[in-house]
């Protein structure tokens, strides 16, 4: 079934539309909003939807605003920004790199950020905002190195995503050690940091994330056509007119920095920068990088995550990053032997 259509402007200008993906972002955006709401009146003070919904429009009683305004609408936020991020920054490295595997998660700037927040935590003693800053620059120093170690006349998918591997070990070994090394009451906040949470959370990491998406999304799309060229390789994305180079590193950093701000404000949330690109392209069943239906599913798929485990488990009794990390270590399996039959690896 064809689902493009042609729009054609008054200055004579003919933009495509792909009907189908444009109603999956649709989709996806009520799916993460409504899951949102439900989440909002989840809690030990349940709040119907409704009232949750009329209290965001300011008609609700003073005890109602308290519990979802100052409580528990920054978390939703966290979730909802944390996971467009990751969605977002999974679809730009597996669209680079040419590989389903091209996630964060597997070329490890989620173990530098780790690394990063636990020499602030181990090391330092530092509180949360240095724990922050910490994660942030430990994922950049990472992506960065991943960069320069798998630079030969260009990057290549496939070199950049064995030199990650390998840098994922390094530093999953270095967390290791300054794990033993550091006293119990470290280790352990420490440990609870690494699993991935959004509890919590307050506006102090709303307003970053929302800032950064704010910059970074615009310069994503503006290069969103020079990316899906790169997909056909960098010698016809090179006749075509596009600068491979350039446009690849811009798009790494700004990769980068979406997964390192994401890790920073709720810890290595696993693996939804790996599933969130692949759910969304078998949705849209578009070829390209599916960068919007990339953001909206992770979007979606966090907060249904933290939902689900609040339901099944209490607010503070399992970290959504538990959640993400056993259905996203399901589907890499999944998806490792499709590709193994497939010829690809």
């Amino acid at each position: 079934m064809k689902t493009n259509r042609v729009i054609r402007t008054p200055g004579g200008l003919s933009l495509g539309l792909d009907v189908r993906a444009v109603t999956v972002v649709v989709l996806l955006l009520l799916v993460a909003l409504a899951a949102g709401v439900v989440l909002i009146g989840t809690g030990d003070f349940p709040i119907s939807a409704g009232d949750v919904v009329k209290t965001l429009l300011g008609n609700g009683n003073a005890g109602q605003e308290f519990i979802v305004n100052e409580l528990r609408l920054p978390r939703v936020l966290v979730g909802l920004l944390v996971g467009a991020s990751l969605g977002l920054g999974g679809a730009l490295f597996q669209a680079v790199t040419r590989n389903p595997l091209g996630s964060p998660d597997v070329l490890g700037l989620g173990q530098g950020a780790t690394a990063g927040a636990l020499v602030m935590i181990v090391l330092f003693s530092g509180n949360a905002a240095q724990v922050t800053v910490g994660a942030l620059v430990g994922g950049l120093v990472t992506g960065l190195a991943i960069y320069l170690l798998a630079w030969k006349r260009g990057v290549h998918g496939y070199r950049l995503v064995l030199v990650g591997i390998g840098v994922s070990a390094i530093v999953t070994a270095i967390n290791g050690y300054l794990l033993t090394v550091s006293d119990i009451v470290d280790a352990a906040r420490a440990v609870v940091w690494m699993t991935g949470s959004l509890n919590g959370r307050d506006w102090d990491q709303v307003w970053p994330l929302l800032g950064l998406c704010a910059v970074l999304l615009p310069l994503v799309l503006a290069n969103a056509r020079g990316l899906r060229m790169m997909e056909m390789g960098d010698d016809v994305s090179n006749a075509l007119g596009v600068r491979v180079e350039r446009v690849r590193a811009l798009l790494m950093v700004a990769a980068v920095l979406l997964t390192a701000t994401a890790t920073a404000a709720a810890g290595p949330v696993s693996f939804v920068a790996l599933t969130a690109p692949q759910l969304a392209r078998r949705l849209t069943r578009s070829p390209g990088p599916n960068l919007l239906p990339s953001l909206c599913m992770g979007a979606a798929l966090l907060v249904t995550a933290d939902w689900a485990s609040q339901r099944a488990f209490g607010a503070d009794q399992l970290p959504v990053g538990v959640v993400t990390g056993v259905l996203g270590g399901v589907y890499l399996l999944w998806l490792l032997v499709t590709e193994r039959r497939a010829g690809r690896i």
